[in-house]
């Protein structure tokens, strides 16, 4: 078994379980810091090692353009190339259709790209999709999906649900295929992306869709772009309803900790988002208190540290009014500070989480963070 649970919390769907890969075993639930292009936005992987990030998430469409696979795969592969001692996943790169300046159009053969380096057409196929992320080396790999925008409609975003699942057969059978000479403890997990919206009936067909395809773990893609709190939940409880308990649930694009919590709670096991990082380098940090807007005048002169209640080396050693000024001036390291503080606040609240589960106190500690979050 690829996934073991090993507490469950009683009065909610929340658990704890070990998710083990060829690189080694990871603690569910878990957060992941995005790592686009092998680094977190102005961090590094020792501050990754310095804030217990288990695991990391990268762009294998960005990364297949530069450095390259090649490269990648010459050094020994993406744990090598950025020295990260956790878990790393790759993301196919299906979330790239959000933006205009690389996507084209797709069809059900795959995905045309438009590099940005240097403006050539690329065609992305589930086969080699899955190539290009073998050679990257990841722990666990992500299928090719059609990511459809909140705001299509129905019909559109069915259109989605179909490409997904033809795509996500083909991504199963070539995965498979290249590894098939592979030990299964050396080889890369594959975890399937479901889309459809917020519309139960097109998520029960790409849900079922997946079934039988017997992945590592199941994704839930397309969320985290402009949906309410209540639809997305309610397909959380869809999934849970249709699949393995076995098997990990991964709420892809979420970074918000009270929405981290409450999905934690209704049975998912992995998150990544840039939302933690954006927002600090924007000047919104996460706090004790909820989320202080840094970049107000009124913390100009504030001696204060971010947060009272942090235990984090920005908390310790830089003031707000700092830390304000290095952000108003664009300085990096102003942005390198409030990112570390906000994934620092997101790992601790995910500890704090598993000592609830372990306690049957999930609830409790939600509500404890109502106060603050909305």
């Amino acid at each position: 078994m690829t996934f073991k649970i090993t507490h469950k919390d009683k009065h909610t769907n929340a658990r704890i379980a070990i998710l083990k890969t060829k690189s080694g075993n990871i603690e569910t639930p878990f957060f992941m810091p995005i790592s686009t292009k092998a680094t977190p936005k102005f961090l590094n992987s020792k501050h990754l090692e310095q804030l217990n990030a288990k695991a990391t998430i990268s762009n294998a469409l960005i990364l297949s353009l530069r450095p390259g696979t090649k490269l990648i795969k010459k050094l020994g592969g993406i744990k090598q190339f950025m020295n990260f001692k956790g878990i790393n996943f790759t993301d196919s790169g299906g979330f790239q259709m959000y933006s205009p300046s690389i996507y084209i159009k797709s069809n059900l053969k795959g995905v045309h790209f438009r590099n940005p380096i240097s403006g050539e057409k690329i065609f992305m196929t589930p086969e080699n999709n899955m190539k290009i992320q073998l050679d990257i080396g990841s722990d666990v790999a992500m299928t090719l999906d059609e990511m459809p925008m909140y705001t299509h409609s129905k019909d559109q975003i069915k259109i989605a649900v179909e490409k997904t699942s033809l795509w996500a057969q083909r991504c199963k059978n070539e995965h498979d295929k290249l590894q098939k000479s592979l030990p299964k403890n050396k080889r890369q997990l594959l975890f399937g992306i479901t889309q459809g919206g917020k519309y139960k009936d097109l998520r029960t067909i790409s849900i079922t869709n997946h079934l039988n395809l017997n992945f590592d773990g199941h994704s839930i893609g397309g969320f985290g772009l402009g949906e309410t709190k209540q639809e997305e939940q309610n397909i959380i409880k869809l999934h849970k309803q249709l699949l393995s308990e076995n098997k990990p649930l991964y709420l892809m694009g979420i970074g918000d900790p009270l929405e981290i919590l409450e999905a934690i709670a209704l049975g998912c096991d992995c998150f990544d988002s840039r939302l933690p990082t954006q927002n600090a380098r924007r000047g919104t940090l996460f706090t004790s208190q909820g989320k202080l807007k840094l970049l107000n005048k009124k913390h100009e002169f504030s001696k204060l540290p971010i947060d009272k209640n942090c235990n984090c080396f920005v908390c310790k050693t830089y003031t707000r009014s700092y830390i304000r000024f290095l952000l108003k001036e664009q300085e990096p390291t102003g942005k390198a500070l409030a990112s570390y503080h906000n994934l620092h606040y997101l790992q601790q609240i995910i500890k704090e989480a598993k000592i609830a589960i372990k306690n049957n106190k999930l609830k409790q500690l939600i509500k404890k963070l109502k106060k603050y979050y909305k």
